[in-house]
């Protein structure tokens, strides 16, 4: 597997319905982003994902990849309080471990909601605007997923060009397949991978908001800007 573009909900993932699927190799959608075009490969959503959301009709090879696909995938990444609970940060790693490219191109991913539509499709509720223990930063948590995607020999790299939370470098569609991991600080990712261990924030399970109250959100803190220097977003 090469390229994988991954579509999420935001109101400028519209421009990727005329792109040639020639740039990609698989084309994986996040919840409702399945119905921007008809050639997607590949359906992620959380269990919550409303039936009458979901597609009825599915091509020959397309595939829904549920909770069951993705947990065991996110654990072998640290888990969803470490990566960030979005489906956003799970369809990424979920393809990172299970497709294993070498580019993993974002669109329609870029977590903010300043304007009155925040969804292709309209109005919707946006995963990074709750209370949650994973999404304190979400730069902190792109900048680890670039890190780790980097350290799997895999480029990460963010195909809008509209504000973004996302700390990927920007290219355009027809060039996404060319990229190449970001240059990072092995030394700061050993440490904070280390930390992430020290404090053994996994649950197996998935559903890390059961034990929210044994997290520190000090330490939670202090772990993303580890992974934000690893990633030489901020000084050393």
């Amino acid at each position: 597997m090469n390229t994988v573009l991954i579509l999420g909900s935001g109101p400028n993932v519209i421009t990727a319905r005329d792109w040639p699927k020639q740039h990609f190799d698989l084309i994986l959608t996040i919840n409702n982003a399945w119905a921007i075009r008809p050639d997607w490969d590949l359906l992620i959503h959380p269990d919550d994902f409303p039936p009458e959301r979901r597609p009825v009709d599915m091509h020959d090879g397309q595939r829904i990849v549920t909770s069951a696909d993705y947990v065991p995938v996110q654990n072998t990444f640290g888990g969803f309080v470490y990566a960030g609970g979005t489906m956003a940060f799970t369809a990424a790693y979920w393809a990172l471990g299970a497709l294993k490219p070498s580019v993993i191109a974002m669109m329609g991913c870029d977590m903010t909601y300043n304007a009155a539509t925040t969804h292709f499709y309209g109005t919707g509720t946006a995963d990074p605007l709750r209370a949650d223990i994973s999404l304190r930063s979400l730069e902190a948590k792109s900048a680890r997923l670039q890190v780790l995607a980097a350290q799997s020999d895999c480029a990460m790299v963010n195909l809008s060009s509209e504000p973004s939370r996302l700390t990927f470098p920007r290219t355009p569609p027809e060039l996404a397949a060319a990229s190449l991991p970001v240059p990072h600080s092995t030394t700061a990712a050993a440490a904070a991978l280390a930390e992430e261990d020290r404090l053994g924030y996994v649950v197996p399970s998935g559903k890390y908001w059961k034990e929210e109250s044994r997290f520190d959100t000090a330490a939670i803190d202090a772990l993303d800007q580890m992974w934000l220097k690893a990633a030489r977003l901020v000084s050393a």
